[in-house]
């Protein structure tokens, strides 16, 4: 797929095909939306959401089979991250007094591409594809979803679109700490040993799959009631972080050349103390005060403190013989390539917590914000997959 991909770029764009417009009467779909911020109670289902439409000539709009909540989708629902999302949706200012509401909130898609804009050579209507659509952009709790092209990736062909919603934010947020911040790859994680704390949820169960793929050793944190699940992914060692002091039990293992944090806090003050020093060893987390500083102080000087905040921690672990690192969730079509090829070749499975129909959205968010789940909470918006 990603060979595909990178050919039919590499050898020029193929005849464009003729745009095909939405029908006239097309102008409103059915949606989950906020028109404020605040908790579950400000999820409004309508009818008359506007119509997607394709601004640039590389998107694509995509007919939503199924999505699936992330807890990203929480934390904007309150506020989360406004103030840089908003610079980025319109970064030069020049929507006065227009706002991001009404906001559909999701960021997986599986579905069926609908429309192709005219500099979409790859995909074509009919198509089968899955995606993770940005956070500044419209999302995927509702009936239609634009794209990029460079966002959008084939459908694993072994998934129903229901299984195939829960990869795509949580394998790509992944992917991005291991391998593009981690450089973790195939070639280099044979018979390195890997600690992944957090291990049961969306991120995390990814995580897991992913390094065993790889031949690596995983250290797997998670409660009790999920380390059956855990090792069933394929965990080497599984710790309970609830049967006694974690930073002890961990200290009584070999040391580890790579630690993926999902769960921050106080994790992090001992944490890198558990890689071997001077060997390249490296600490990558997903929890980072980025979006919390900018929203307190503002663009400017929330960029300057995230900056001399990752700027000294670097520093202070590199002169400790360790590399501290920051990851994000990094949307890539052919990342999702990849990901789609591990998946058919049976490496990497979904792993889905529970799944609502569309009508049971308020439902699903609550089910979320009560934590523990073991996997992704996903939504059929078209019953019948």
């Amino acid at each position: 797929a990603v060979g595909g991909r990178a050919l039919r770029w590499a050898s020029g764009r193929a005849p464009a095909r003729a745009f095909r417009g939405s029908p006239r009467a097309r102008t409103a779909m059915p949606s989950w939306v906020i028109d404020r911020y605040g908790s579950n109670e400000v999820l409004r289902f309508t009818t008359d959401m506007m119509f997607p439409i394709i601004h640039f000539p590389n998107e694509v709009i995509i007919k939503v089979h199924a999505a699936s909540l992330n807890p990203i989708d929480l934390s904007m629902r309150s506020g989360y991250g406004a103030t840089a999302l908003n610079m980025k949706r319109d970064p030069l200012k020049l929507k006065t007094g227009v706002t991001e509401f009404p906001m559909t909130l999701g960021r997986d898609v599986s579905g069926v591409v609908m429309e192709c804009g005219l500099g979409v050579s790859y995909f074509k209507p009919g198509d089968e594809v899955w995606a993770a659509i940005p956070p500044w952009k419209q999302g995927t709790l509702s009936e239609f979803v634009v794209a990029s092209g460079n966002e959008v990736s084939f459908k694993p062909k072994c998934l129903s679109h229901t299984e195939a919603a829960a990869l795509p934010y949580v394998g790509l947020t992944a992917w991005s700490a291991l391998n593009q911040v981690g450089g973790l790859n195939q070639s280099n994680c044979s018979g390195k040993r890997i600690l992944i704390l957090g291990a049961s949820g969306g991120v995390g169960t990814f995580a897991v799959q992913l390094m065993k793929a790889w031949d690596a050793h995983v250290t797997a944190v998670c409660s009790h009631d999920a380390s059956t699940l855990v090792k069933k992914l394929g965990a080497d060692d599984v710790i309970d972080y609830k049967s006694g002091n974690l930073e002890e039990q961990l200290k009584a293992l070999p040391l580890f050349d790579f630690i993926l944090d999902n769960v921050g806090g106080s994790t992090e003050k001992w944490a890198l103390d558990l890689l071997k020093k001077w060997s390249g060893a490296t600490y990558v987390t997903l929890v980072t005060p980025f979006l919390i500083n900018m929203d307190k102080l503002g663009v400017a000087d929330g960029m300057l403190q995230t900056g001399v905040t990752v700027g000294s921690k670097t520093l202070k672990h590199l002169l400790k013989g360790v590399h501290y690192r920051w990851a994000f969730f990094m949307p890539s079509g052919p990342s999702l390539d990849e990901i789609a090829e591990l998946v058919d070749s049976g490496k990497i499975q979904p792993v889905i917590d529970e799944v609502f129909s569309f009508s049971e959205v308020p439902k699903a968010f609550l089910k979320l914000e009560g934590g523990h789940a073991r996997g992704k909470t996903v939504i059929n918006v078209i019953t019948r997959q």
